[in-house]
């Protein structure tokens, strides 16, 4: 430890990040902190951070701004690929390897001799920092107090902030674990550890993007969303970058009860957790990208895309996101991309996305073919292309049949 002379801490200002600051002055010789916050997006998290980062004992505070990269590099290409881990929509995962990637970087520019995160020795966080990490400073030392301390719970913790002065936004009733983004928000931890407890939706403060379905107006709202190779470029016919957009998503989905989703996911050091998920915009763009596919993909591809989303969403859940597999799935979600342009209208009601219209002008739908009024389609061609399709069926029949 006493090897250690200066550290680079992630640091978000929430409860275990604020009290690793002076947890690492007392147990690794007083060494100097350079507090570094990854801005993906949280919005009013990032006020009064310096002021806090630096009366706690940290020598500076460094804010990176990462929300275009981790929107254009990372959810984009997922939004693409349609990539969902079971039914989350990876809102903490997207962000990790941005931010793993910029600690290094300002790790080994500052000359520091090791990073520090605040993730827990349960959870997936662990790993995706880590793995960012060794991809872009191989060497560095990574410290993780919660491997490392005899803090057992959330409890002890605020009782160590409590007894070292340092300010936290959360008291024991509120005391759930959180994590933001500009795509989501998370919730564990108190009455959500039991599954068998209803989430209590409409109780203050929980929800903090939106609000519940039942809280939504009586009426609904409509937008319309315009893709070019199957990333969002405009809302409502205005044109703007592609985090813009998931801002205005999430004002207009919050505010109509959309994206809320309550599961039992399957963490990949091996347990189950249950978390609470708000993804208001998130869950317009993904439910829109769909339609659009609906009209522009053909079914072998749209068919082998759906497959591969599952492991494209395994790599980003389990934190390869830099990773050779990762460039060759992406390099797939691009080109079977290549034609998803167009409009997609939905409906905004209490909680639920109602398609309302989709044109594009690569679609592939043929109304002349496929409409049950006079067409160009020869239906007499159907009955050869039965009885060959259907052939190793009649054959395996009459064998079973001693007819062969």
């Amino acid at each position: 430890m006493s090897d250690i002379k200066k550290v680079v801490l992630a640091y978000s200002g929430g409860l275990d990040t604020s009290i690793i600051i002076p947890w690492l002055k007392e147990n690794y010789d007083n060494c100097e902190i350079i507090a570094v916050a990854g801005n993906v997006g949280q919005a009013d998290e990032l006020e009064g951070l310096e002021e806090k980062a630096l009366k706690t004992g940290a020598s500076k505070l460094i804010v990176a701004d990462l929300v275009d990269e981790m929107v254009e590099d990372i959810i984009i290409p997922a939004l693409k690929m349609d990539a969902k881990y079971e039914t989350y929509l990876l809102g903490t995962a997207f962000a990790r390897p941005v931010i793993g990637k910029k600690l290094a970087e300002i790790a080994l520019a500052e000359g520091a001799d090791a990073i520090v995160h605040g993730a827990t020795g349960k959870g997936n966080d662990q790993v995706r920092f880590e793995l960012a990490i060794k991809r872009f400073a191989p060497d560095m030392k990574i410290i993780a107090p919660w491997r490392e301390w005899d803090i057992k719970s959330r409890e002890e913790e605020i009782d160590y902030a409590e007894a070292h002065n340092v300010p936290l936004k959360i008291s024991r009733e509120t005391n759930y674990s959180k994590d933001k983004n500009l795509w989501h928000l998370s919730h564990e931890g108190l009455d959500l550890e039991d599954p068998a407890n209803e989430p209590d939706y409409d109780k203050p403060g929980f929800l903090e993007m939106g609000v519940s379905p039942f809280q939504a107006p009586d009426e609904p709202t409509y937008v319309t969303l315009d893709f070019e190779q199957g990333a969002p470029v405009a809302i409502d016919g205005e044109r703007m970058k592609a985090s813009k957009i998931i801002e205005k998503l999430n004002a207009i989905g919050g505010a109509n009860g959309i994206g809320i989703i309550d599961i039992v996911e399957n963490r990949l050091v091996g347990m189950k957790d249950r978390g609470v998920y708000e993804t208001p915009g998130g869950s317009i763009l993904y439910f829109a990208h769909e339609q659009l596919e609906m009209l522009t993909v053909d079914k072998d591809t749209l068919h082998e895309k759906q497959k591969l989303a599952v492991d494209y969403a395994d790599l980003i859940y389990n934190g390869k996101w830099y990773s050779p597999l990762q460039e060759a799935l992406t390099a797939f979600a691009n080109e079977s991309n290549k034609y998803v342009t167009g409009t997609v209208k939905l409906k905004l009601y209490k909680g639920n996305i109602i398609p309302a219209g989709t044109t594009s002008p690569y679609s592939l739908y043929s109304e002349n073919l496929v409409t049950f009024g006079e067409s160009d389609y020869d239906q007499a061609q159907a009955a050869g292309f039965i009885n060959l399709w259907g052939l190793p069926t009649k054959v395996q029949a009459l064998r079973e049949q001693g007819k062969l």
